[in-house]
């Protein structure tokens, strides 16, 4: 191990806001779901275990600061990388652009004939198709469920220029979203990040930052072209990732497996109690 090769793929301010993401989208779901499911068994057992209904009010409340707050901090950062880093000259149809292209869907066909033994797999380069779709994902979600999450949190101040139907109808928006979020999450999400041969049990680079040069070659290895081309490729080797540093990760990341299956076992189960 001491002789591998590491290659920094996510800085600090990635793996944090994945970590930040991560926990509060939990805890919505976590204090969320047993109102979608009210009439489940599990439901008050839930809610029991977050202290009660008042406290799970303020837990959710309180995730979904978090969730307006960090959507704006990236989009600050967004901003910085753009004008500060880039001067302008970041080329948003470029390989480090999250900016879908044609390339995506050449990959996503060759993806298929992979799959079924018809050809070979496709090259990638710093961002995958389904990593594109994770990220697109997430404003959509925050868009449909923040903004209608907002008029059920503060109702006396939209009803004074909204129609009453209007909570009527952001009620079931806010819940049917974040339930296709919730599954969404735990099935596509947790098998790319997880249950993959090649990640099993889990993909660690959203917590180390960094990838090993056979990995980088193995599923990455357009990136890795790129950044052997780059005069300052000495800059992107960083050392191996510290033991306490996999630890954590390794048991956050566990934590959330878990309760991740748990949560979308029961609500399978409350879909077919009536």
């Amino acid at each position: 191990m001491s002789g591998e090769v590491y290659i920094r793929r996510l800085n600090a301010y990635h793996r944090v806001l994945h970590v930040i993401m991560a926990s509060s989208f939990f805890g919505l779901v976590i204090t969320g779901m047993p109102l979608n499911y009210s009439y489940a068994p599990w439901a008050g057992v839930l809610v029991r275990m977050v202290g009660g209904y008042q406290e799970a009010g303020l837990i959710h409340r309180v995730c979904a600061a978090a969730t307006f707050g960090y959507i704006f901090a990236h989009f600050l950062y967004v901003t910085y990388f753009v004008a500060v880093v880039k001067r302008f000259r970041f080329n948003p149809f470029g390989p480090d652009s999250m900016v879908p292209r044609w390339k995506d869907i050449m990959d996503i066909y060759r993806s298929f004939r992979w799959f079924f033994g018809l050809g070979e797999r496709p090259r990638f380069d710093r961002w995958t198709y389904w990593e594109k779709f994770d990220y697109w994902a997430v404003f959509w979600g925050v868009g449909v469920i923040g903004v209608s999450g907002l008029t059920l949190w503060f109702p006396e101040f939209f009803s004074r220029f909204l129609p009453g139907w209007i909570f009527n109808v952001t009620t079931i928006i806010h819940s049917d979203e974040a339930l296709l979020a919730a599954g969404f999450i735990f099935t596509v999400h947790f098998f790319n990040t997880h249950l993959r041969p090649e990640k099993f049990p889990m993909d660690m680079v959203i917590f180390t930052g960094r990838l090993t040069e056979e990995q980088m070659k193995a599923e990455k290895p357009l990136e890795l072209q790129r950044i052997e081309n780059e005069s300052n490729c000495a800059g992107r080797v960083v050392p191996a990732p510290p033991g306490w540093l996999l630890v954590a990760g390794r048991a956050f990341g566990s934590l959330l497996l878990f309760i991740g299956l748990v949560m979308l076992v029961l609500i399978i189960l409350g879909q077919f109690i009536l």
